[in-house]
């Protein structure tokens, strides 16, 4: 009996380990297609422009939001760039125009404030959209700080939530019925890296960018089986205005390089990183318990960083409309 229990007992050990052993390995061989997405998640040369005629991107007078304008064109799209400032865009679509030889339509709108839907749909009526990226988000603080300690925290509230999760939302709600109707369409909504994990000193930024991930993969869940694709991106180190132009590197990307890897990854699920080293940084904070980490050094860290930006380029501005939401700063502090 009791050399039955004892047999019982290693069967059972041993199943349990040849479970682990299968679990993972499933999972090294899903990650493993993350290094060769040209291969496992194949794009037609047509796919963008069968999805339609126009792309539209909002935040697009630069950064990520101007490299997703261009790269869309170049793929035979006409596109339709929307942001504040007029004089910026009006450059983007000259250079897209002159390099492309696609149609661009201009868009002047300031996504902070209220009642700005109506006017955007009516200039997009008629348009056969077969891409939209809500790119458009804004910092509240280029330096770290806890949520009382924001300057006019409810005026800076109103504008996070109109910017960064309503202009997604009401943007979906424009375009999101045309491409129902035809039964296909591409929708990405660019988050941030900061979002896999609650980040402290930017919590108002860090949690509209969840609520960007959890809308874009439940709406994903509603029409994905009417051929509509809805994926969250959510990026780490690219060099942007934002990020003080830092440095390019293997995991600090430029706006190019980093939207024409996050393209690869279209067919890869309903979130993605945009690339291989940005999906590593993902797993490392996901792991790593960094909490205490990042609340003693996080401040001081780019409190110094935006010191001397200031001292290098005369100045910055303490609010910005962004045209990328990846938040490069504490990701830097873990870079060699």
């Amino acid at each position: 009996m009791c050399r039955t229990s004892m047999d019982l007992v290693e069967l059972f050990f041993i199943s349990l380990g040849a479970a682990i052993v299968v679990y993972y390995g499933v999972r090294l061989l899903l990650f493993s297609r993350m290094l060769f997405p040209k291969l496992w998640f194949p794009l037609s040369k047509s796919f963008f422009t069968s999805m339609g005629e126009w792309a539209v991107v909002t935040g697009s007078s630069e950064g990520i939001g101007r490299a997703y304008a261009f790269m869309l064109a170049k793929k035979g799209m006409n596109v339709v760039i929307i942001s504040r400032t007029k004089e910026k865009l009006d450059v983007v679509a000259k250079d897209i125009g002159h390099t492309t030889g696609q149609m661009v339509k201009v868009i002047v709108t300031d996504f902070i404030k209220e009642n700005v839907f109506s006017d955007i749909e009516d200039q997009l009526k008629g348009l056969n959209i077969g891409v939209l990226v809500n790119n458009v988000g804004i910092l509240p603080s280029t330096i770290p700080c806890q949520f009382l300690e924001h300057e006019e925290l409810n005026q800076t509230i109103t504008k996070v939530i109109n910017c960064n999760v309503r202009t997604m939302v009401k943007m979906c709600k424009i375009i999101l019925p045309g491409m129902e109707h035809r039964g296909k369409g591409l929708i990405l909504n660019i988050s941030s890296g900061v979002a896999s994990v609650p980040f402290p000193m930017y919590t108002l930024y860090s949690a509209s960018k969840v609520f960007v991930e959890r809308f874009s993969q439940s709406l994903q869940a509603e029409y994905k089986d009417k051929g509509i694709i809805i994926q969250a991106v959510a990026p780490f180190g690219v060099s942007t205005r934002m990020s003080g132009y830092q440095k390019i590197s293997m995991v600090t990307l430029s706006p190019e390089q980093f939207v024409e890897r996050s393209l690869q990854y279209i067919r890869a699920g309903d979130k993605t990183n945009g690339c291989i080293c940005h999906i590593i940084l993902s797993w490392v904070l996901q792991t790593i318990p960094l909490k205490d980490f990042m609340l003693q050094g996080l401040q001081e860290y780019v409190k110094n960083n935006f010191k001397n930006h200031k001292n290098k380029s005369g100045g910055a501005m303490i609010e910005v409309i962004v045209s990328r939401t990846a938040l490069e700063t504490p990701l830097s502090m873990m870079q060699p």
